[in-house]
């Protein structure tokens, strides 16, 4: 059988939506929000009725029959952590999403409210896939060398699970059955150790962890990141260098990765450095999930939008193909994800999970 999706990814001042019949994307747009609009809200779920609003006149101007549709899928930003799979948006995600119980404010946490307001209104189930917190580390990738700090799973889980999938699928192997390392290049970068199905290592892209992005200062010696704090006291202006104002616009004052690559092209070679160091960074980080996975790697696989660079995935397929064969897979499959995540468990082929509000890993446990 196949089933209609709607699919919805709120960004900062946008939210992608999607329509599918079976995993034929019919329409896909990119909603534009006012930015001095969006502003008047106290709060992020404050922008609910606003977006949806929005997002309706988008769908209706495209002809798209909600009533058609089987299942809404959102974006599940602000839960605690949680093992991979497709969860049934239920009371407990709504009320941790209203109010972000992860920590994190992040527009995504609209994703599961808004599929839950279109699921209400026309009666059919509304789910999330591999939300932001997707946690499936094991102990050893958690420890630090500090007592009480751990290290946490915050990557792009959503692309790089369904990379994974889609390759496997193309193999004619289960995802299940295979090891992998996984990487997103975009404006973040996850470089990650999928064994048998399960995501069990990858950088901290929220906490500076990995390699340098576009606005991501990736990791950075320890000693020296403090004698930095302590010289800027300001702790908002240095905790923004691990998401915001690292990285690229650190050293260049740009976030645009294809101006830097361009300049280094050009002759500039401040810019071939940086861009050369990022490259290098991401190298290390697959050596590193690669030795996690004990060698046994069936394959090393390049997602994200910087992955459209032919040179970047030379440079590292030149590196790492030692290891696996690198396969690339330009761009982002989050949209698909979602809905392939909704078909597999219409289609009994998953079974929805449930969302308890209790995260998947505590540090006592």
């Amino acid at each position: 059988m196949s089933y209609k999706i709607l699919t919805i990814n709120p960004g900062s001042t946008s939210t992608k939506v999607g329509f599918f019949d079976g995993e034929e994307l019919k329409f896909s747009a990119n909603v534009s929000h006012d930015a001095s609009k969006l502003a008047e809200f106290a709060g992020i779920s404050d922008q609910l009725p606003y977006r949806k609003e929005i997002i309706l006149a988008e769908l209706e101007k495209a002809g798209v029959d909600l009533s058609t549709v089987d299942a809404f899928v959102g974006r599940g930003g602000g839960l605690l952590a949680v093992e991979g799979g497709t969860y049934e948006v239920n009371d407990v995600i709504l009320d941790h999403a209203r109010r972000g119980a992860n920590g994190i404010q992040h527009p995504a946490q609209l994703g599961s409210q808004l599929a839950n307001e279109f699921a209400t209104q026309f009666n059919k189930p509304a789910f999330v896939v591999n939300p932001p917190d997707t946690d499936e580390f094991i102990i050893e990738a958690r420890m630090t060398g500090i007592k009480g700090v751990y290290r946490d799973s915050h990557l792009h889980a959503l692309n790089l699970k369904e990379t994974a999938i889609r390759h496997s699928n193309l193999k004619g192997v289960k995802y299940e059955d295979k090891n992998y390392v996984v990487c997103h290049i975009g404006g973040g970068i996850s470089i990650s150790a999928h064994r048998k199905g399960k995501m069990i290592d990858g950088n901290d892209i929220v906490a500076g962890d990995g390699p340098m992005a576009p606005t991501r200062c990736g990791s950075v010696p320890a000693a020296q990141m403090i004698r930095y704090a302590y010289d800027h006291p300001d702790m908002k202006e240095t905790l923004s260098l691990t998401t915001k104002t690292g990285g690229f616009v650190s050293h260049l004052g740009t976030s645009d990765a294809l101006e830097v690559f361009n300049r280094a092209e050009a002759g500039d070679k401040e810019a071939k450095l940086i861009w050369d160091t990022m490259t290098y960074q991401i190298i290390r980080y697959i050596g590193s999930m690669a030795a996690v996975l004990h060698g046994e790697v069936d394959g090393i696989l390049l997602g994200g939008g910087m992955v459209h660079n032919k040179k970047l995935v030379k440079d590292i397929t030149d590196a790492c193909s030692w290891i696996a064969e690198v396969t690339a897979y330009p761009g982002e499959f989050e949209l698909e994800a979602m809905a392939a995540g909704a078909i597999r468990v219409l289609d009994g082929e998953e079974q929805a999970k449930q969302y308890t509000g209790e995260p998947c890993w505590r540090p006592e446990s």
